[in-house]
């Protein structure tokens, strides 16, 4: 099997400074999407169903899951996740694709 896209997935369980999530979203979002990663999704849930909540959700999608990891231990992301600090509590993941 060849290499898989990969889907960053993060779930935004509790925001707790506006202003250190919008500092975060300043810099994540040119560092990630300069380390290869498309955002295929972002912004609160239309609707949830079983279990779920509606809750901020941000979705993009990367080449590979190597990819995705060295975009998140980038020192550009590394900048970003300063800035976010204790900002916000949340749930982050790298799921491989299905190509």
């Amino acid at each position: 099997m060849g290499v898989v896209s990969a889907y960053w997935i993060s779930t935004y369980l509790e925001v707790r400074d506006e202003q250190k999530l919008a500092a975060y979203a300043a810099l994540a979002g040119p560092a990630l999407t300069a380390a290869g990663g498309t955002f295929v999704a972002r912004g609160p849930a239309a609707v949830a169903y079983e279990a779920g909540v509606l809750q901020r959700s941000v979705v993009i999608r990367f080449d590979s899951v190597e990819q995705a990891v060295a975009a998140h231990d980038s020192p550009a992301y590394a900048e970003a996740l300063a800035a976010l600090g204790d900002g916000a509590v949340r749930d982050l993941r790298v799921v491989p694709g299905v190509d």
